[in-house]
């Protein structure tokens, strides 16, 4: 399969903050490794932090469980933050221009259900 060969990215959430789910309302979530300060954990999905394959690039294919995303734009901080902190956020708006260093932005969509154990990938 394809999409197993250009594999960049994969962890799966192993852990819920109480607030995460709320960001739906902004059409974004925010990705933390394990290591998230306990002031910012409430609002993350907790990631295993895993090794970043190569850089992720506009184009490419943000999948959370069975949702697939087109990247439109990857802010400055995006790549070196998931790899170091397993630390993201992801935005569902098509921004074509990355405003915010730390985001990846994908095209709009359906808000994706996330439990733990939901498997996270980007090729």
């Amino acid at each position: 399969m394809d999409a197993v060969k250009n594999k960049v990215y994969e962890t799966e959430v192993v852990d819920i903050g109480s607030d995460a789910q709320e960001f739906k309302e902004v059409n974004m979530l925010i990705f933390f490794g394990d290591e998230a300060p306990d002031a910012l954990r409430s609002s993350c999905f907790i990631i295993k932090v895993n090794n970043l394959e190569q850089d992720i690039e506009v184009g490419q294919t943000l999948q959370i469980g069975d949702d697939k995303y087109k990247i439109t734009a990857v802010g400055n901080e995006a790549n070196r933050n998931l790899k170091n902190l397993g630390h993201v956020a992801v935005k569902f708006t098509g921004d074509k221009v990355a405003e915010m260093p730390g985001s990846l932005y994908v095209e709009e969509g359906e808000f994706p259900k996330i439990e733990v154990g939901t498997k996270v990938q980007i090729y």
